[in-house]
């Protein structure tokens, strides 16, 4: 009887050490998963024209003129130092939509009241942090059905208040010849400043 209970003792404490085991391996693998999820983090400024070009190909849809990359459109930017977003704009213009020259601009959209009170910090300050030539472009020529990428980089300087700001993204569209420009698409993207290392 002693023999049998030593033995039934043993095979429950085998099985209850498997079951621990397996356990934390699938609570290790779904913290993983969870991190790769939710990983806002991703750096547009270590990517090649090319692999961004990659990245913003796959988010376009049939009927998308901007994408933003992440597609998360929220981007994390430590202070001293320099990431951003991709932007794609794809012309889907019909007929002479080649005759077109595109343009886009990025505005600060948080509510300046919202942005003083929560941020403590004016939307001439933030529009500081781009680097030259990133906030804004012009007389952008896209093939029709084609479309091009962009990325725009921040500079987060020492001392920035860490939080969230929300930036607008205006696509306009003129004729060649200098005609006005219209509206072509607007979208939106989120930075979030964190403190630096």
């Amino acid at each position: 009887m002693l023999i049998k209970n030593k033995k039934a003792a043993m095979e429950m404490s085998v099985g209850t050490i498997v079951t621990i085991v397996l356990l934390m391996s699938v609570l290790v693998l779904g913290l993983i998963l969870i991190k790769n999820i939710f990983r806002t983090g991703i750096d547009v400024i270590k990517m090649t024209d090319d692999q961004l070009k990659d990245e913003i190909n796959k988010l376009f849809s049939e009927d998308d003129k901007v994408v933003i990359y992440p597609d998360t459109r929220q981007q994390e930017v430590r202070q001293d130092e320099q990431n951003g977003i991709g932007l794609g704009i794809r012309n889907t213009l019909t007929g002479s939509g080649s005759a077109k020259a595109f343009d886009y601009e990025i505005d600060v959209s948080t509510d300046a009241t919202i942005l003083q009170r929560e941020c403590q910090i004016r939307e001439q300050e933030v529009m500081t942090w781009f680097v030259a030539g990133s906030q804004k472009e012009e007389n952008i020529h896209i093939p029709s059905g084609d479309f091009i990428t962009r990325k725009t980089l921040l500079n987060i300087p020492v001392g920035a208040p860490l939080c969230t700001i929300r930036f607008s993204v205006n696509v306009g569209v003129r004729d060649s010849a200098g005609g006005g420009r219209t509206s072509f698409a607007n979208d939106f993207f989120f930075i979030t400043i964190k403190p630096r290392r």
